[in-house]
């Protein structure tokens, strides 16, 4: 992204995790009294002492190879000629240690719960995903959309009924249920007369509705993906709250619909169903506030991830390809401070009706994070009160997500998992979408590199 004349933050936003390791068994962090202290500090290498030494060097060498552009952005070919060369049993055995240890939780659900007890000792909860998603050319058809629901219902199940759960998030993906080409008419059609909320509730509910606009194929498989959104919406209701992702711009006003209907039917007493909004985009804060006047309107509960975006250069390339006015933020400033005006927006409505109204504050900016706890502050918005809590990647950002622990805020880490081979795709298109990320990491190396030189220097002096 352009910069414009203000020195550059540190870290940006969201992308790609694993989880923090612990030296004892028992490592707990303590959580401290809800009396902020007047700065949140960042700087500190002691954050990753809890990490063992394999931990560490991993991570060290894993940000290193990261901060090569040649390497993210070839990575989908380099790994694909890896695996051929070495076939798919040697290539998983030499994944599975590093870059599959470093940013996913395991494959199974006793290797899942091993990472989320890690996690819960340090103070921190996790945010369930499943690797699932689709873009425009890769439709499957409706069995393996019920293969997604199959698997969406069993994060459901995980994220709920283990003992380190403690008011647990998941993550959705619509297109994992619903086909991109339906979401790209979707939003065509809606763009010219708006589909009425009810009419998606009445199809949840089983009632054979016809779509205006949609052909009989098209009405059929939209009716068969809004009754697999009820039905993970239906079990994960006072147990699991589910982040529904944004995707593209050419889709997210369908994503957007469903997603309302979805929190119409389901969050007449508390946030179950939450939207994401995507800062770098120019219209992000007319879309919140669109978004809280229809919660006003249709009487639900609104919960919110705040991210600023992971989908910046095929969004623009689109957008000049087809003469669209870019709608992308000219610059990393313009983001920042639409992300931390739409932060405000949220904050203060929360601390009007913090049991209507519900945030994820989804960022690795530094700048961001202690603006929103110098906000909540100042609004006597509670550390982990339930309105307001954090969210950064499993594997990057540990850092700010030990230090908000630490200070008694609620912080998630969003948790991929499955085998080497369902979880590449996903870790590889998401690097690809945020290698800006990924190469900008250079203060977590440096504190990570500070805290081996500890150990080696307590190991020298001994």
């Amino acid at each position: 992204m352009m910069m414009c004349s203000r020195l550059r933050p540190s870290l940006p936003h969201l992308l790609s995790w694993r989880l923090l390791g612990t030296t004892a068994s028992r490592t707990v962090v303590e959580k401290q009294p809800e009396v902020l202290s007047a700065t949140l500090a960042f700087e500190d290498p002691s954050a990753f002492r809890v990490k063992s030494w394999g931990e560490l060097l991993r991570a060290l060498g894993i940000f290193r190879l990261c901060s090569f552009p040649v390497l993210v952005n070839n990575s989908g070919k380099l790994m694909s000629i890896t695996r051929k060369l070495l076939g798919r049993r040697a290539f998983s055995f030499l994944l599975r240690p590093t870059v599959y240890a470093q940013f996913v939780a395991g494959e199974n659900e006793s290797e899942i719960s091993q990472s989320m007890e890690k996690m819960s000792l340090l103070g921190l909860r996790p945010m369930l995903a499943v690797p699932i998603e689709e873009d425009l050319g890769e439709s499957t058809g409706e069995k393996r959309y019920d293969d997604n629901m199959e698997a969406m219902l069993e994060c459901v199940r995980i994220s709920h009924g283990n003992a380190w759960s403690k008011d647990p998030m998941m993550q959705l993906k619509v297109t994992a249920l619903l086909s991109p080409e339906l979401c790209v008419k979707l939003t065509t059609l809606i763009a010219q007369q708006p589909y009425d909320l009810n009419l998606l509730v009445r199809a949840m509910d089983g009632e054979q509705i016809n779509f205006p606009g949609l052909n009989e194929s098209e009405v059929t498989h939209f009716l068969c993906g809004l009754q697999r959104l009820n039905k993970i919406a239906e079990a994960s209701i006072n147990k699991v709250r589910v982040l529904v992702d944004a995707e593209y711009t050419y889709m997210n006003p369908a994503l957007s619909l469903v997603t309302m209907a979805m929190m119409k039917k389901f969050n007449k007493d508390g946030a179950w169903i939450w939207n994401t909004y995507q800062c770098y985009l120019k219209e992000s804060r007319s879309l919140l506030l669109e978004a809280l006047h229809l919660s006003n309107k249709e009487g639900f509960c609104l919960g919110v991830k705040l991210v600023r975006g992971a989908y910046m250069d095929k969004e623009r390339k689109l957008a000049e390809k087809e003469g669209r006015v870019d709608p992308i933020h000219k610059c990393w400033e313009d983001t920042n401070d639409s992300y931390n005006d739409s932060l405000n927006v949220m904050l203060e409505e929360i601390s009007k009706k913090p049991e209507r109204f519900r945030i994820i504050v989804a960022t690795h900016n530094e700048e961001s994070v202690r603006r929103a706890a110098e906000r909540m502050r100042e609004l006597g918005i509670d550390n982990d009160g339930g309105s307001v809590c954090f969210g950064q990647l499993l594997g990057m950002c540990d850092h700010v997500s030990l230090t908000l622990a630490k200070e008694g805020y609620a912080v998630y880490k969003s948790v991929p998992y499955g085998s080497v081979d369902d979880t590449l795709p996903y870790l590889v298109r998401r690097a690809q979408e945020n290698r800006t990320v990924l190469q900008g990491i250079r203060k977590e190396r440096d504190l990570l590199r500070k805290e081996l030189y500890r150990r080696l220097s307590l190991r020298r002096g001994t």
